[in-house]
């Protein structure tokens, strides 16, 4: 039997292996901490809840419109207009099994084959993989510690090539949770203006920003930028909804229609239940995100500090997101007794777990073997007993 060559060059989300890893521990008895995990540890707000079971009950359980139900689109409208001041019709909507699956369908719709695709880096694990699998050819242009991580025009325009069709944005950044400011982001509208570009901006993490950073989407720097961005989010992070799997993409009409297509064909309409669970968190009360973002920055300040106290270890403190980027090269080509020296992300995430019993995730897997990345979206005591852990693992190296 031979297997597609799509399939076999297919990279598997390393995120998802890492948990299926601690699961499986915990399965079987062993002690381990995951800070793997790319989901927030809070429950679904109830009103939310109440809104589903309500949906159950009253057998609103068939297929829905291929691109969603008209009262998410109207809740999509309404907080894109409440938080960015962006309008969107029903028409530039189009919502989606998950932000995963709203972005496949924006490559989907808009790659050639040989299409080139500029990815900042460090970048999340699934982005050059959805590129590749619709055809197109990432290119990476890698932001330095050093300067905060950032992204501006002029790291990205040297990469531009005839070829060049998209410039994806990730504003707060998973992994490393920068976020762009107004002239960074004035700066790569108008190069994609200049260059004819589209802009995918996924703003998953939008809700989650700290320091009193405001998020400001692309879309929303005038009517050119508005034209050509294809805004992407999802209810998993800011909802802690993550298992009902809602996302949703606005933008050009004739590109969500092309999307809705490709959907009608992949998975037809989301669930039907989520998706009134998931008008509800949109359109109701917003005091549960606000929560869960001011425990979050509480956790991030905890473990920041807590990973720069460690010798060889440095840190940034991320501005969005629930992920730190620890720099760990100051610990390559040390070892713990007569055991194998680290000599890479990977080596030291191994080390981890078998000598500290906490799971992460090696930094290779976004774009920079320096790094290993930890999710703070769990509680502050096991935040606590992690890095006792890793503290202990990083002092028994020399």
């Amino acid at each position: 039997m031979r297997i597609s060559q799509r399939a076999v060059s297919l990279h598997p989300s390393a995120t998802l292996a890492i948990t299926a890893t601690a699961r499986r521990l915990r399965a079987e008895g062993i002690d381990v901490i995951n800070f793997g995990s790319g989901e927030p540890d809070f429950d679904t707000p109830d009103h939310v809840k109440d809104v589903a079971i309500q949906a159950i009950q009253e057998g609103f359980t068939r297929y829905t419109a291929t691109g969603g139900i008209d009262e998410l689109k109207d809740a999509v409208a309404l907080k894109l207009k409440r938080d960015s001041g962006l309008s969107y019709t029903k028409g530039q909507i189009l919502i989606s099994c998950g932000g995963k699956h709203s972005l496949y369908n924006v490559f989907q719709a808009l790659l050639d084959p040989g299409d080139e695709v500029i990815i900042p880096a460090p970048y999340w694990v699934s982005f050059p993989e959805m590129v590749k699998l619709s055809g197109g050819r990432p290119v990476f242009a890698q932001a330095v510690e050093a300067q905060g991580f950032r992204i501006h025009r002029g790291l990205i325009e040297p990469l531009l090539s005839p070829r060049t069709k998209i410039l994806l944005l990730n504003t707060p950044c998973n992994p490393t949770g920068a976020a762009l400011s107004r002239d960074e982001l004035e700066g790569l509208a108008a190069l994609a203006r200049e260059r004819g570009l589209w802009i995918v901006s996924d703003e998953t993490y939008e809700a989650l920003v700290y320091n009193g950073h405001r998020h400001l989407s692309v879309a929303a720097l005038g009517e050119d930028a508005y034209a050509r961005t294809m805004l992407v989010s999802s209810m998993s992070k800011a909802y802690a909804m993550p298992g009902w799997r809602i996302g949703y993409a606005a933008g050009a009409a004739e590109v969500i229609k092309a999307m809705e297509g490709l959907q009608s064909q992949m998975t037809s309409n989301p669930t039907s239940i989520a998706q009134r669970a998931a008008a509800a968190a949109l359109a109701g009360p917003q005091e549960a995100t606000r929560r869960m973002r001011d425990e979050f920055d509480r956790r991030r300040h905890t473990i920041v500090e807590r990973l720069n106290a460690m010798p060889g270890v440095r840190c940034l403190n991320p501005q969005g997101a629930f992920y730190v980027f620890p720099n760990v090269s100051g610990l390559y080509g040390r070892r713990a007794g007569s055991g194998p020296a680290i000599t890479s992300s990977s080596a030291c995430a191994s080390y981890l777990l078998e000598a500290a019993r906490i799971a992460v995730v090696p930094g290779i897997e976004f774009g920079s073997d320096a790094h290993i990345r930890l999710s703070y979206a769990c509680s502050m005591a096991l935040i606590e007993q992690g890095m006792d852990r890793m503290a202990a693992a990083v002092a028994a190296l020399r």
